[in-house]
């Protein structure tokens, strides 16, 4: 089942300026093995070497945390919208 996958502007250098791509997947860890088998850069921004959800990316499914679902056993829906965000942090004091 394809879903939409939105892209942040800083990662479209790897899906060649696309902002958004449709994955097939069950669940959002599937949707992130496809994206690698797609998109080899873009699969190490969002996940560990151990398979992991990188600690300051954020994914959401419909606007939900998949931190506070099933992780990458979250399942999905045919068109459910799936949202990488990279963490912003930092500035002077």
């Amino acid at each position: 089942m394809p879903v939409d996958v939105r892209i942040p502007t800083v990662l479209r250098t790897h899906t060649g300026g696309e902002p958004s791509i449709s994955v097939e997947g069950a669940t959002i860890g599937e949707v992130f093995e496809a994206i690698g088998v797609r998109y080899p850069g873009l699969r190490g921004h969002v996940l560990s070497d151990d398979g992991q959800l990188h600690k300051f990316v954020n994914v959401y499914v419909n606007d939900e945390d998949v931190r506070y679902l099933d992780q990458l056993d979250t399942k999905l829906s045919d068109g459910d919208e799936v949202t990488i965000l990279p963490a912003v942090a930092g500035g002077a004091a």
